[in-house]
């Protein structure tokens, strides 16, 4: 039992240090969402770590369900954990181009990337295991969400 929850408490506590080390890095920054328009649906700031958790818990919990699969599927496993961990970090650097550079237009660029390998990792996902690929769905409508919020946000502070 327990080298079977191993894998998936590793795997959710990568994806939640990688946030939480984002986090951390952009804390200093944070205060920006207030000081700068906001685009309508903009939500309050104390929701944004709520759905991180969850996400990079889903996250963590799909990446594991595609490990354990290594055996099965070596090749296809060892590339869908490659798109992982690119996709891991274009969402690390992303909060510190937004909120310490300040850089809009940049991090809306790097978003539409980040977006883009979400989606290849949902497909690799889906091709091993389908409830690992389902689970980046939340993650995928996020930012698309966020890409919404990130793009008004460069609009409307030019």
């Amino acid at each position: 039992m327990q080298n079977k929850i191993k894998p998936y408490v590793i795997s959710c506590a990568i994806a939640l240090a990688v946030g939480g080390l984002s986090a951390l890095l952009t804390a200093g920054s944070m205060d920006l969402y207030s000081e700068i328009v906001q685009p309508p649906l903009a939500p309050p700031s104390f929701l944004f770590p709520v759905v991180w958790t969850v996400l990079y818990i889903l996250m963590g919990i799909g990446a594991a369900m595609i490990y354990l699969e290594k055996d099965r599927m070596p090749r296809e496993v060892s590339h869908a954990l490659i798109v992982y961990a690119v996709n891991l970090f274009l969402n690390f650097f992303w909060s510190i181009i937004f909120f310490n550079m300040r850089a809009f237009l940049f991090s809306f660029i790097w978003l539409v990337l980040l977006w883009a390998t979400i989606i290849v990792m949902i497909i690799k996902f889906r091709r091993i295991k389908p409830l690992a690929g389902y689970l980046q769905i939340p993650y995928l409508v996020w930012v698309t969400f966020a890409g919404y919020l990130n793009l008004a946000i460069y609009i409307l502070n030019k």
